[in-house]
C-alpha cells in the first residue's frame, strides 16, 4: 500500500474513531434523559401509556444511534484490514454503505437487533416494565377501590 493511502486511512481512522466516541457519550446522554423524564412522569404523575410511549421513543432513539455506530464500526475494522495488508481504499463509509443497503426492512431490522442488545435495553426494557407492572397496577388498585 502507498504510504500516501496509508496516510489517508489512518486519518479516515481516527476521525472514525472520535465519531465512534461520540456515538458513545449520545447514547449515554439519551439514557441519563431516560431516567430523568422517567423519574420526572413519575413525580408529576403522568399517564402511563404517556410515559411508556416516552420511554419507547427514547429507545428507539438510542437504537437508530447505535445502529449508526454499529456501521462506522464495520468501516473502522475494514480500515484496520486494509492497514495490516488488504487492499482498499480510505474515504469509502458511504459507499460501502450505499452498496450494502439492501432497503427498509433490513435498515428496520438493524435498528431492532441493536435495540435488543442489552447495553442498549437498559434501562428502557427496566422503566418500562416499573412502569407497566408497579405504576400502572398500583393506579388500577386504587380505581377499583373508589
Amino acid at each position: 500500500m502507498a504510504p500516501v493511502e496509508a496516510s489517508a486511512l489512518e486519518r479516515e481512522w481516527i476521525v472514525l474513531q472520535g465519531n465512534m466516541e461520540q456515538h458513545e457519550r449520545n447514547a449515554l446522554a439519551v439514557k441519563l434523559l431516560a431516567v430523568f423524564l422517567f423519574t420526572a412522569a413519575v413525580l408529576f404523575s403522568l399517564a402511563e401509556s404517556l410515559t411508556a410511549c416516552l420511554m419507547a421513543i427514547l429507545w428507539v432513539q438510542e437504537a437508530v444511534l447505535r445502529t449508526f455506530q454499529a456501521r462506522l464500526g464495520a468501516r473502522l475494522l475494514r480500515i484496520e484490514d486494509m492497514l495490516r495488508g488488504g487492499v482498499g481504499q480510505a474515504m469509502q463509509l458511504h459507499s460501502e454503505w450505499a452498496a450494502s443497503r439492501s432497503g427498509l426492512a433490513r435498515m428496520m431490522g438493524e435498528y431492532a437487533s441493536n435495540a435488543i442488545r442489552p447495553t442498549v435495553a437498559f434501562p428502557y426494557a427496566v422503566l418500562l416494565l416499573v412502569d407497566l407492572f408497579f405504576l400502572g397496577g398500583s393506579a388500577g388498585i386504587e380505581g377499583s377501590a373508589t
